[in-house]
């Protein structure tokens, strides 16, 4: 059975303004306290894995052992099906190190020019770790900390030239299906309920912070 979060403080391994804010909203009614990782003062570390899932658990365990505290951590993409699902884990290194996301838009159009599918989805892997319970505390352990993954996806067509400021990353070229807009021109509630981040954060509150 999985681990059901009692704590009062999580940890948002996270750098990205756009994600800690849309996990903020996502765990606003379950009162935890979120902060995010700078706020530690915690570098980024290298995303060495070769999936989503990997990726968000290494991010998991660094803030976790850190700060001593449980940790969430993030990690998502865009797969595109003419590309063989690139970027994919490389969709952040596509905007560089200013994460300059209209070139990577440009890039993704360029990369695409010709072909004709333009079929993609966002996939978001979200790693819960927490801390080794020692005693009446909680104790930073690299070899036995405790791990949950959860993943989701939203599949959608891609768009351009870009459409919306809302959002952020790939979000103003993605138009999931059933839509005729991108997530660069829904509201936080509009895309919060069909997400890539909905879909993996409605796994992790059925396991996790749902009624025991």
């Amino acid at each position: 059975m999985t681990r059901r979060f009692a704590e009062q403080q999580l940890v948002i391994a996270s750098h990205n303004p756009g994600k800690v804010r849309e996990i903020a909203d996502l765990l606003f009614p379950f009162s935890v306290e979120v902060t995010p990782a700078p706020e530690f003062g915690l570098a980024e570390p290298e995303e060495t894995g070769t999936t989503f899932a990997e990726n968000a658990v290494l991010k998991a365990h660094a803030a976790m052992l850190a700060c001593g505290l449980p940790a969430l951590a993030d990690d998502s993409g865009l797969a595109v099906e003419a590309l063989d699902g690139r970027p994919g884990i490389h969709s952040a290194r596509w905007a560089g190190e200013e994460r300059d996301f209209t070139a990577a838009m440009a890039r993704l159009e360029q990369e695409l020019e010709g072909i004709p599918d333009n079929h993609a989805r966002f996939v978001c892997a979200l790693a819960l770790a927490w801390p080794t319970k020692e005693g009446e505390g909680w104790a930073a352990s690299e070899t036995s900390p405790e791990t949950v993954v959860f993943e989701g996806t939203v599949a959608g067509t891609l768009v351009f030239p870009p459409r919306g400021h809302k959002g952020f990353g790939y979000d103003p070229v993605f138009m999931p299906d059933g839509y005729d807009i991108t997530f660069g021109e829904m509201t936080p509630e509009t895309k919060h309920a069909i997400s890539h981040r909905a879909d993996a954060f409605a796994k992790l509150v059925a396991a996790c912070f749902g009624e025991g």
